[in-house]
């Protein structure tokens, strides 16, 4: 809440990423998308209201057990209770969606009501096709950033659409299907641990493969800033531009914009190659402006 608040204030509601990272960063830290929490907290004009998942910060339960359908319930349990603090401005909440929340942001709000509460949706490295897409695209990137040729690219590409096809379209458990096909061991990105995936559960995934992303973004009907990296390696552009060609079905709404010299969720680098790697450079602050500046302009046609 901002120190000087007078009556009801707008909200930056955080919908976050894959990982069981804590929201909170420290003062000192290098964690860029902390830093970015603590300069938006920071402005006057709004209330940031961010959520810790179960089994991170002061949540219960274990994070790297639970699904995504625990996980949403949660973020619609927080918006909801948004009514319960007087100085929240209810009728005005801006939704930022991060990596993974950069696509369900637009389920968080179930109802036509809760709907109408959304004044705005910026999503950063979203996505918005099938989950099965997606693993087939990084997995093409990510054996193409590791220096394998172009042929073993494909050849890789081939025991990868094998893998997640029998995994995420027929639901079969990844130690079941590498004991059926042992060859399909090596493409899979977690070596030995074959119940989890980037720190979560398979099932988590699995009911991300259901979701229909496209669906819920062609229902926005709000100003929308779709923002993507330019060296993001994980989420392709393609699918934040097809969030903002969704929005825009619907009229003038949405603006895309890539993201210079920047990583997947505001991490500075200077290349491809260094974002693949994480060597990142110093955080460049201008993206909190860059965040703050569309905010405040949407806060201010808003105003009623």
């Amino acid at each position: 809440k901002p120190r000087d608040a007078k009556g009801k204030v707008p909200v930056i509601f955080v919908a976050g990423w894959l990982s069981c990272d804590s929201v909170e960063a420290p003062a000192g830290t290098k964690d860029e998308s902390g830093l970015v929490f603590r300069g938006l907290a920071q402005l006057p004009e709004f209330v940031l209201v961010r959520m810790d998942k179960q089994g991170v910060g002061d949540s219960e339960g274990v994070c790297a057990e639970t699904d995504f359908e625990s996980e949403l319930a949660g973020y619609r349990a927080v918006f909801r209770a948004l009514k319960n603090f007087d100085f929240i401005d209810t009728k005005r909440i801006y939704m930022l969606g991060i990596s993974n929340g950069g696509g369900f942001a637009p389920l968080i709000p179930e109802s036509e009501s809760e709907q109408a509460q959304i004044r705005g949706y910026i999503s950063v490295g979203g996505w918005v096709k099938t989950w099965f897409e997606h693993m087939l695209e990084i997995e093409r990137r990510r054996f193409a950033l590791s220096g394998k040729s172009p042929g073993q690219v494909n050849d890789r590409m081939k025991d990868a659409a094998m893998l997640y096809d029998e995994w995420l379209i027929k639901g079969r458990s990844i130690e079941d299907i590498l004991k059926e096909r042992p060859q399909l061991a090596d493409v899979w990105p977690e070596g030995k641990d074959r119940a989890h995936l980037y720190g979560r559960p398979l099932r988590f995934y699995q009911q991300l493969q259901q979701l229909n992303l496209a669906a819920a973004w062609s229902r926005v009907k709000v100003p929308t800033y779709v923002l993507r990296g330019a060296f993001d390696w994980i989420m392709s552009r393609e699918d934040s531009e097809l969030i903002a060609s969704y929005v825009n079905s619907n009229g003038d709404l949405a603006t895309f914009y890539e993201i210079p010299q920047t990583g997947h969720t505001f991490q500075h680098y200077l290349s491809l190659a260094d974002a693949f790697k994480g060597k990142s450079a110093p955080f460049d602050p201008k993206i909190i402006g860059l965040l703050g500046d569309w905010l405040r302009n949407q806060a201010i046609t808003h105003e009623d």
